[in-house]
């Protein structure tokens, strides 16, 4: 390609790609440069490289939102979740400047280095819900106000039951009771049907005791109106990380 034709494409690139967050390869190519051209860019400073096969624009300071973008178009089902979720929805504890962004997604997925050196971050994997309805995975995340809209995030009802399943791992339990006790309202429905595909019996046995004891929802109408997923009739017991024992009854 000659020169005249680099700077061309260069400036196509400069003039229609948004700024804000990083690209990659598949982005690059719908422009007609190669990985080759790409460095070539790079190594001249029209382009900053991230990672491998990922660039920026020079002096571009996106935020995590604009990093996210491009991880969301990697990684299926990715996801604000858990205590950011909730964080981001207004219900927080103590949280700091310096709490690592807690992400979801569908499969397994090791965070590149060029976003967790920006923003601490940390992804979770888990089987947490068998969804019985494929529209409920969709409808259990949303956009908050006052984010950009490409920014997925998980709905309040969603977020607590990923919360609580880090309880004893990632979470400790007198944070995520704190956290618990800022809930307000949640919807019967979206709740209920959460309930009857999550998977963790500690998540699902700790939601309905908790809302219990602060009367968050009426826990009785709620097992009678859905198939709430309670696990066996016996008492689930375990020791947490910190060696507090946890003990839960079926049914709340």
């Amino acid at each position: 390609m000659s020169r005249i034709s680099r700077h061309q494409v260069l400036k196509r690139l400069q003039a229609e790609l948004p700024r804000g967050g990083p690209f990659d390869l598949s982005v690059l190519a719908r422009f007609g440069v190669s990985p080759q051209l790409a460095a070539q860019y790079a190594e001249a400073g029209w382009l900053v490289r991230l990672g491998h096969g990922v660039y920026a624009f020079p002096n571009d300071d996106f935020d995590i939102f604009g990093g996210l973008k491009l991880l969301q178009n990697r990684v299926a089902g990715l996801h604000i979740g858990g205590k950011s979720a909730l964080a981001l929805q207004g219900v927080r504890h103590n949280l700091g400047s310096t709490e690592s962004c807690v992400l979801w997604g569908d499969k397994r997925y090791t965070l590149p280095d060029w976003f967790t050196s920006r923003f601490p971050s940390r992804y979770c994997h888990a089987r947490l819900f068998e969804w019985s309805d494929n529209e409920l995975a969709t409808k259990t995340l949303t956009t908050p106000p006052g984010l950009p809209e490409h920014v997925v995030v998980a709905c309040p009802e969603r977020a607590v039951l990923e919360l609580l399943y880090e309880v004893g791992v990632k979470q400790s339990l007198e944070e995520a009771r704190n956290l618990f006790d800022g809930l307000r309202s949640p919807r019967k429905q979206v709740l209920g049907n959460l309930l009857s595909c999550c998977t963790s019996v500690k998540a699902v046995r700790l939601y309905l005791t908790w809302a219990r004891e602060t009367e968050l929802v009426d826990v009785d109408a709620l097992l009678e109106d859905f198939p709430v997923r309670t696990g066996s009739s016996s008492r689930w017991m375990t020791r947490l990380d910190d060696d507090t024992l946890l003990s839960l009854n079926p049914q709340g």
